[in-house]
């Protein structure tokens, strides 16, 4: 499967934001001297007034949110997922997910396709971070138009705060523009009998590319966008696992509580599976391109290939 557009989550975020700001009042947005970065640029040109820029001072940043959303505005934060998540974690869990304050982290530049940036900033440990908070949605995007409709849906999510996550690189669109958004909902991309491939992220394109090889040697794949890892949409997962007896998971991500983990442990509490975790193994990036830095740690198209294949070698021997 060749898909001929690409673009950027962080696009989509920064253009459906100012948009709802116009429909929206109530919608606040503060960054950490990134606002071109994350494309909440956009937001800051069309609404001035409710932009703040709060310089490098995340944990002040978060508090800030918080103090927002409890006086009724619907704060957006961002910055890059290396900041977001890692550096002010404990002001996240104090005033963030203990009580439950509405905030809105959207987090760019996650993964290894941060590319030459290097380990430092290459952020693999995030889904971990924010999945393992009481009260924290995890929402990771397969492309720019789930990106959209997901920025659609927690701009008017009041339940409790959320996580998303979001690359810095383009990567394919494989939604049409009509294609919404549904919360805690995994998407069936492609029906297979063999097995199953759950993914997230830009890795949900390499595995419907995966998929067309995989068909080729006589592999039935099913191909399963999980972009709500928590709440974990714990049907669709086991009914897929059900009917093929196997599963691989795949992120730009630690393969440590990450989409792996998750799925792992609904499997062997509920239909204990052979599972096959693909992404990077408790190890940290590098500096490089980054189409290069995923095929070294085998997220690339062949990699999920052979990994998928030795999974299903397990099962026969």
């Amino acid at each position: 499967m060749m898909f001929e557009t690409k673009r950027g989550t962080r696009d989509a975020y920064g253009e459906t934001l100012a948009e709802l700001g116009y429909h929206d009042p109530r919608i606040v947005v503060l960054t950490a001297d990134l606002a071109g970065s994350t494309k909440t640029s956009d937001f800051a040109s069309a609404h001035p007034d409710r932009f703040y820029n709060m310089g490098v001072a995340e944990a002040n940043m978060i508090g800030t949110a918080a103090g927002l959303a409890l006086s009724g505005f619907r704060p957006f934060v961002s910055t890059f997922a290396m900041f977001a998540t890692g550096k002010v974690w404990e002001q996240i869990r104090q005033v963030v997910a203990y009580p439950k304050t509405p905030v809105r982290i959207v987090a760019t530049h996650a993964g290894l396709t941060v590319g030459e940036d290097g380990a430092s900033h290459q952020m693999l440990e995030d889904i971990a971070n924010m999945r393992v908070l009481p009260n924290m949605s995890v929402i990771v995007p397969s492309d720019a138009v789930e990106a959209a409709g997901a920025i659609r849906f927690v701009a008017k999510h009041d339940e409790g705060p959320v996580y998303v996550r979001l690359a810095r690189a383009a990567f394919p669109v494989i939604h049409d523009g009509d294609q919404a958004f549904e919360f805690g909902k995994a998407e069936i991309l492609a029906q297979g009998t063999d097995v199953t491939i759950a993914a997230c992220g830009l890795m949900v394109s390499v595995a419907l590319e995966a998929r067309d090889e995989l068909s080729s040697d006589g592999i039935s794949a099913e191909v399963i966008n999980v972009s709500t890892i928590k709440p974990l949409d714990r049907e669709t997962l086991l009914a897929s696992a059900r009917k093929t007896g196997v599963v691989v998971t795949v992120e730009e991500h630690q393969i440590i509580n990450g989409l792996g983990s998750a799925i792992c442990e609904l499997l062997s509490e509920e239909l204990p599976t052979p599972v096959v975790r693909v992404g990077v193994d408790d190890r940290f990036g590098q500096s490089g391109n980054a189409e290069e830095l995923l095929a070294h740690y085998g997220l690339d198209v062949s990699g999920l290939v052979a990994a998928t294949k030795q999974a299903l070698m397990r099962i026969v021997t």
